[in-house]
């Protein structure tokens, strides 16, 4: 017995730290997506305003979503007011994208990313990556073991080499 518990506890030491971590977020089309349904696959995690001068990006985050959702990768929108540049409601939100970039990709609810009402996956990044979302459009990489596969400010443009080097890899397995 205390061999098999020795065994299950270096099982556990060994797996990565982030990879028991599954958030939920509440879908602007109702219901919720669970990052646990998402497990082995890549996620791009960026934080999203319709009215700020890098809303243009809704179109190369769709881009990424045509070309590599197949494949696996997930890019999920995080509509947020933090940075006071967001619509009034998500029915306004959900509408704006759609009519104004095509969006499909999964969307939340308008969701604070930063401070003490910041959403559990932004407070976990704080905590462990040191990462804050510091305007609209910040982008996260979730590699397919739930570890942190790299940060990218505003200016980083989702098509970006930087971006889509690591996801390529990820999706060939590398």
């Amino acid at each position: 017995m205390l061999r098999t518990l020795a065994l299950i506890a270096l099982i556990l030491a060994a797996a990565p730290a982030a990879a028991g971590n599954a958030f939920r977020f509440a879908s602007i089309d109702g219901g919720s997506f669970d990052t646990a349904d998402w497990a082995g696959r890549p996620v791009l995690v960026v934080n999203t305003a319709s009215l700020c001068g890098f809303t243009p990006q809704y179109d190369g985050l769709q881009a990424l979503h045509d070309r590599y959702a197949a494949d696996g990768l997930v890019v999920l929108a995080v509509p947020s007011d933090d940075f006071r540049q967001e619509l009034a409601t998500e029915a306004e939100v959900k509408a704006f994208c759609a009519l104004t970039f095509g969006l499909t990709l999964p969307t939340t609810t308008i969701t604070p990313v930063r401070g003490a009402d910041a959403h559990p996956f932004y407070r976990w990044l704080a905590e462990t990556e040191g990462f804050r979302p510091a305007w609209n459009f910040n982008k996260v990489l979730i590699a397919p073991d739930g570890s942190v596969a790299g940060t990218w400010g505003s200016l980083t443009k989702p098509q970006s080499p930087a971006i889509t080097g690591p996801i390529e890899a990820m999706l060939a397995g590398g």
